[in-house]
């Protein structure tokens, strides 16, 4: 007869170097499946997981800061803008007749400063990824790309290079709210103004803007556009501005305009 306790130590032996085995084995399966999980699918384009539908036909509704916004304010004027002492300077020695002798007249149609315009807007889907976003004011294209966010930039443009995100606002803990707005950060813009009075932002500005969409009770579409920009050269803290924004029915009111210094 054989010894009981010899045969139960063989068999945990037996079992042990199974265990062992089956061990060895998990890593070299994981990785020969690894990247192959059955029913996985590409993440959605940006056009697809896309919080609202902006595209369209928008006029803009000037609902504050009308003085300053629908007629050119006189020199000097930068009241409400916290200008550093060397933006000050700079808005005082503004001269349009300089800046359209150095072919400079579409400073004031940049990115920093072209949504807080009266202006219509035409946006559309230039492909998957890339929102286009094109301005009757100073005939001027924006580009939200929601892709290769860390490429090189190239040179600096009046409209800058822009990385746009779809993000949700704050919920209870432990949501996951889906996304509700577009964000849009554009850096490696040339120097502009934020006034047409020559008040004005350097080429190491940062421009934030937050884009929501609304429906009215009569069914009108809103668009409001947060406008924030940074600036370390002239402004002393960051700039604010709320921009609003209706959407029309075609195109029949389009009237694209070239850039003008004074008007």
């Amino acid at each position: 007869m054989s010894d009981p306790l010899k045969d139960l130590l063989v068999l945990c032996g037996t079992v042990g170097l199974a265990v062992t085995l089956l061990g060895m084995q998990r890593p070299v399966q994981a990785q020969a499946g690894q990247g192959a999980v059955p029913g996985t699918q590409p993440p959605p384009t940006a056009r697809v997981a896309a919080p609202f539908d902006p595209t369209g036909y928008w006029v803009s509704v000037i609902t504050n800061n009308w003085r300053t916004r629908m007629v050119p304010p006189p020199l000097g004027d930068y009241r409400d803008i916290p200008l550093t002492d060397a933006g000050m300077k700079v808005a005082d020695a503004w001269d349009p007749a300089k800046d359209e002798a150095a072919n400079n007249e579409c400073k004031y149609y940049g990115a920093a400063s072209i949504m807080f315009q009266p202006a219509r807007l035409h946006v559309t889907w230039q492909d998957d990824q890339t929102l286009r976003m094109d301005i009757d004011s100073g005939t001027q294209t924006r580009l939200f790309r929601f892709e290769n966010a860390t490429a090189a930039p190239g040179r600096r443009t009046w409209q800058g290079s822009s990385v746009a995100v779809s993000e949700a606002r704050r919920t209870g803990r432990g949501a996951s709210p889906a996304a509700r707005y577009l964000k849009v950060t554009t850096t490696n813009m040339l120097p502009g103004y934020l006034r047409k009075n020559g008040v004005p932002y350097s080429e190491r500005a940062v421009l934030t803007e937050y884009f929501d969409l609304f429906r009215e009770r009569d069914g009108t579409t809103m668009m409001i556009v947060t406008i924030a920009v940074e600036d370390p050269v002239f402004l002393n803290r960051k700039y604010i501005v709320v921009a609003h924004f209706k959407k029309e029915s075609d195109a029949s009111r389009w009237d694209p305009s070239p850039c003008s210094a004074r008007w």
